[in-house]
């Protein structure tokens, strides 16, 4: 593969004009949609002042015609096309820049050329290219895009294309990229997004900050992430959280403070961010030993870079604490002496014979996540009331259906929100007072017959609370 390789790292406005590029047609349809259209630009916006950007890689197979078939990379490429092509549309005879002018004058004749030669017969491809195709050319009409975007987007963003001159060789090196890729889980993708988000002056900072995510194991991390974190802020937010993906790791992307302009609802996040530093730096702490940490919340605003990997390091600390305070056998939890009847309710879910079962684990997930959601909004304020009143909440799931999947849990929080209920609420008391049914043995599904209802520890929880007929 090596004597047939070759390697080029090329600018968007070089990509655009070569000769004879082509989308084969065992190419999938075009996909991206205006979110990824929005997420270039801002990335466009974000590096800027950068001398070089890299957008990514693309892979051809250069074939006997003479052909640059796309491997790899049509997505990306059809959409600096279009965006090339919008600002030649948009832009071109408003310049300033001579330099820039005759350079879009000289992509036009290419660019046309390219679109006109392939073939989008699939639906799909062609409404997304139409949708995007608008949305790009609303953005880069706008003012705020100026001719120094224009310059960068051109002359500056890059790519890097492997071209192959063997079909198979190329499919077998598309095939390794991706085999590397699928090694990333969504939480190795944050933490390099995150380190690349450190300011120039925490540069020093990173290899104290990033020390508690490097000691903890791949799996610990993808629990905390995909278990934990991703449900608990996708709930809130009213949203399924079924499968915490690649695709999803926006939900742990937020603000860098060091960038973003001084809207409003920053303002809140820069106060709190630059006083824990500035407390924590003063000479008084070298007598008092104070440390303030920053106040974090699990469904906040993430601040990017430094505090992303605090964040982490602080809920793996308080996850960690509160499910071993739930299986612990102590009549205290987390410092807490329990009521009998919460105590009850954990030992409960700790050892009833089918706790074990997957079903079973779909709801003890929607408890444990809702405790530990109350628990950061409200710390240990009512925390007996708080766990008898999340486990009548989520347990009836178990009982009322035979079977329990991942879609009937999702299904069982958004009918019913309590995450929402905590996010909006302001005492405790607005959560505890969320009305709940009792159920009947007509309710019954996971213990058909009237005698091995009446063997079942949750159902038998259940009548305890009154909350079974």
């Amino acid at each position: 593969m090596a004597q047939t390789l070759a390697r080029d790292i090329i600018k968007v406005s070089e990509l655009v004009q070569l000769e004879k590029l082509t989308i084969p047609p065992y190419q999938r349809p075009y996909k991206w949609t205006t979110r990824n259209i929005h997420q270039l630009f801002q990335d466009i916006q974000l590096h800027k002042t950068q001398s070089a950007y890299r957008l990514g890689t693309i892979v051809f197979h250069h074939d006997d015609e003479g052909m640059l078939n796309i491997v790899d990379g049509q997505q990306r490429t059809l959409t600096l096309v279009l965006a090339v092509y919008a600002i030649i549309q948009e832009r071109w005879d408003q310049l300033e820049r001579q330099d820039l002018s005759e350079q879009l004058e000289a992509l036009e004749e290419p660019i046309e050329a390219f679109m006109e030669a392939q073939q989008f017969s699939s639906d799909i491809s062609q409404r997304n290219l139409h949708q995007n195709y608008l949305e790009i050319k609303r953005l880069v009409s706008r003012s705020e895009f100026t001719e120094h975007h224009i310059d960068f987007l051109l002359n500056h963003c890059e790519v890097v294309i492997f071209s192959l001159c063997s079909i198979s060789e190329a499919f077998q090196f598309f095939d390794s990229q991706n085999a590397r890729g699928r090694d990333l889980e969504p939480h190795d993708l944050l933490k390099a997004y995150h380190l690349r988000e450190f300011s120039e002056d925490e540069q020093t900072l990173k290899a104290e900050t990033v020390a508690g995510w490097e000691a903890l194991e791949s799996k610990e991390l993808a629990t905390l992430f995909a278990e934990y974190l991703y449900r608990i802020r996708r709930w809130a937010l009213g949203y399924s959280a079924r499968y915490f993906s690649k695709n999803e790791v926006g939900l742990f992307k937020g603000v860098n403070i060091d960038q973003i302009e001084h809207f409003p609802y920053v303002e809140s996040l820069r106060i709190a961010h630059h006083y824990v530093d500035d407390y924590n730096s003063q000479y008084h702490r070298k007598i008092d030993g104070q440390k303030k940490a920053f106040p974090f919340h699990l469904d906040q605003m993430i601040i990017n870079g430094r505090r992303f990997f605090e964040m982490s390091n602080y809920y793996q600390k308080q996850v960690q604490a509160i499910v071993n305070a739930e299986y612990g056998e102590s009549s205290r939890f987390m410092d807490i002496e329990l009521t009998h009847q919460a105590l009850n309710i954990l030992r409960t879910l700790n050892h009833y014979p089918d706790r074990l079962r997957i079903g079973d684990k779909y709801v003890r997930a929607i408890f444990d996540c809702g405790l530990i959601f109350y628990m950061d909004k409200f710390g240990t304020v009512e925390l007996s009331s708080a766990i008898e009143k999340i486990f009548i909440w989520s347990f009836r799931l178990r009982i009322k259906q035979q079977v329990v999947q991942l879609a009937t849990m999702d299904n069982h929080v958004l009918n019913q929100n309590l995450f929402r209920l905590i996010k909006d609420a302001t005492l405790p008391s607005d959560v505890l007072s969320m009305p709940l049914q009792s159920l009947t043995n007509a309710d019954n599904k996971n213990n058909s017959r009237k005698n091995n209802a009446s063997k079942d520890p949750l159902v038998k929880l259940f009548k305890e609370m009154n909350y079974y007929e």
